[in-house]
């Protein structure tokens, strides 16, 4: 019988195969402290809708390249299908569901209702959220910008212009 070697993948997959079925982690959501028990490949997305319960985070491609299921994690946009929930271990985690400020909503998600910057919805979340991460790091981005600063969020409906006219009007809303 032919045994594998031990190291490199073999090893990682025995030490991994051999670990525990499940991990308790805690993450802050919407500045809330929780702990999960998960299973070692529980996609964040997952965790966030299916445990959570917080199902504005969108699920669509599955592979990093529509930006439906954008959140922040410690302030920075993250693409949630792509993070395992073990490695927001300790993080802050933002959804679309904790940008408002209880019943007041966030000046993005006021913009993009006022500029028509969505029509089915379903990339909105995540656009918001790149969105929310661009104009923390730029409070006056030229369209130029917000186009180049969300080109990873695909949009199948608006055509950009609203988005961007929403996102626009958002940062100038936010440094007033």
């Amino acid at each position: 019988m032919k045994t594998l070697p031990v190291g490199g993948r073999a090893s990682f997959f025995f030490s991994f195969v051999g670990g525990p079925k499940t991990l308790e982690i805690n993450i802050g959501i919407n500045g809330e402290s929780r702990t999960f028990d998960v299973e070692p490949r529980t996609l964040l997305v997952h965790l966030l809708r299916d445990d959570a319960g917080l199902t504005g985070t969108h699920v669509a491609c599955e592979t990093s390249i529509c930006g439906a299921c954008t959140v922040l994690v410690d302030g920075k946009a993250v693409k949630s299908c792509t993070v395992l929930a073990a490695q927001a271990q300790g993080c802050e985690v933002t959804t679309i569901e904790g940008l408002a400020d209880g019943d007041q909503l966030h000046p993005l998600q006021e913009q993009f209702w006022e500029k028509h910057g969505l029509q089915c919805g379903f990339c909105t979340p995540g656009m918001i959220l790149t969105a929310n991460q661009l104009i923390a790091s730029n409070a006056d981005p030229t369209d130029e910008e917000i186009r180049h600063g969300i080109e990873g969020n695909i949009c199948r409906c608006t055509g950009y212009q609203n988005i961007v006219d929403a996102i626009s009007a958002a940062a100038a809303q936010m440094r007033d």
